[in-house]
Parts: C-alpha cells; sequence; structure tokens
C-alpha cells in the first residue's frame, strides 16, 4: 500500500495530510505537557507545526515561538505567527531555542528520517535547553484494529491496519460535518534501545518522561 496518501476536500501535503482538516482539530493536552516541561516564557521552536494547532496555545501560554513546516498551506492557517517553509530534516536555521518540539508522534517515522529529525532537533536547540518529543504509545502497535472513534465532532474511522513487521500501516477515514478525509500512513516502533541509539546518534541523551504512558519524554545535549 501507499503509506503516505491522502484525500478529501481542500489541498493535500505531500505526507498525506489534509489542511482543511487539520484546520479543525483542537489540542488535545499537548500544549501543557510542553508548557510544563520548560521555564516560563521559554522560546520554542516547532518542527512540523502544521497549522498550528499547538504553537498558537504555546505563543499565548506567552511563549516566543517559531514554527517550521514543508507545507505552504498548512502555514497559511496560523499567518499571526512566525513560521518558516522547510523540510525538517534540511532545516538550518541561524539561531537556537531554549526548547524544539518534535510532536504528533513524528518519531515514529522510519528509522533514517527519525535520525535525521532527531539531528535536527539537535542543531536547534540551545546547548542548556530541552527537546520535547511525543511518540506512539508503544502498546499500540500490538492492539490498534479496526475501529471508529467520536471524539469533538469528529468521526475517527480506523478502516485497515496491516503489520508488516514491527512497522504497522494504516489507513484512517476522517469525518466532519458531512465532509471526509481518508489518509494512509505508515508508523514504526522505537524501542528503549533504539531510542537510545539514535538520541545519542544526534548528540542528544534521554532526560524524562512527561506522561505515565510514556508517550512524551524530554531530551537533553550532550556536554560532554
Amino acid at each position: 500500500m501507499n503509506t503516505h496518501s491522502g484525500s478529501g476536500p481542500g489541498e493535500i501535503t505531500p505526507d498525506g495530510c489534509a489542511v482543511e482538516f487539520y484546520s479543525l482539530l483542537p489540542s488535545m493536552g499537548e500544549p501543557e505537557v510542553v508548557h510544563a516541561a520548560v521555564p516560563a516564557g521559554a522560546s520554542i521552536l516547532e518542527l512540523g507545526c502544521g497549522t498550528g494547532r499547538i504553537l498558537r496555545p504555546l505563543a499565548e501560554l506567552g511563549h516566543p515561538v517559531l514554527g517550521v513546516d514543508e507545507s505552504p498551506a498548512m502555514l497559511a492557517r496560523v499567518p499571526e505567527l512566525p513560521t518558516v517553509c522547510a523540510r525538517i530534516e534540511s532545516l538550518r536555521l541561524e539561531c537556537v531555542f531554549d526548547a524544539v518540539l518534535l510532536a504528533s508522534t513524528m518519531l515514529n517515522a522510519e528509522p533514517a528520517q527519525r535520525r535525521a529529525f532527531l539531528q535536527t532537533c539537535r542543531r536547534h536547540v540551545d546547548p542548556h535547553g530541552t527537546v520535547i518529543v511525543q511518540r506512539t504509545e508503544p502498546s499500540w502497535f500490538d492492539t490498534v484494529e479496526p475501529s471508529m472513534h467520536d471524539h469533538d465532532g469528529i468521526r475517527r474511522v480506523i478502516k485497515e491496519v496491516h503489520r508488516n513487521g514491527p512497522c504497522v500501516d494504516v489507513v484512517v477515514d476522517y469525518h466532519v460535518d458531512g465532509r471526509m478525509w481518508t489518509h494512509a500512513f505508515s508508523r514504526h516502533p522505537v524501542d528503549g534501545q533504539e531510542l537510545a541509539t539514535d538520541l545519542a546518534s544526534a548528540g542528544l541523551r534521554l532526560d524524562r518522561w512527561l506522561t505515565d504512558d510514556r508517550t512524551w519524554f524530554t531530551a537533553r545535549p550532550e556536554t560532554g
């Protein structure tokens, strides 16, 4: 299957995300997790910020922010905040931030891309700063099955689940007010040893888990 594709009303990004759908999504506790993990007023770079679903609340909480996304259409939905249109892997800004955020389970990309994401995090975090990462809950890879879930006026229907070794390919339909978008994507698990190795390859080390389900954690730059 094509593991990065999408369809539905409006523009679809190269990785299959529907811009119009993402502009409808509310934040789901992510800004509060990030805010609690950094000092008040800490500057935050969000990699893959999309339509500003997390970036906007962080700015409202008093953080100077900068969002990065490869989709101009996504960034057009957050005109009030500073943004840069670029691929995460090739990002080279001439500044560093108190915190770099890699949310939306982008850590669960295929291994080479995951390592490139982490290297970008390290390039842009202050030597005494924090990298904040969200990953897919580890048990999801064993338990996800076709299902339906309603939340905040959004119906999510997991139509297909294909396990390809440790990787899981999923096809999901999203329904909102008579409109439907389909997104096909892959997620790769990251076990403890692999995470430690990939962080180290980027010059980072695991700092602490932020949530009991171990979906959010912080990493710090290696300084030795």
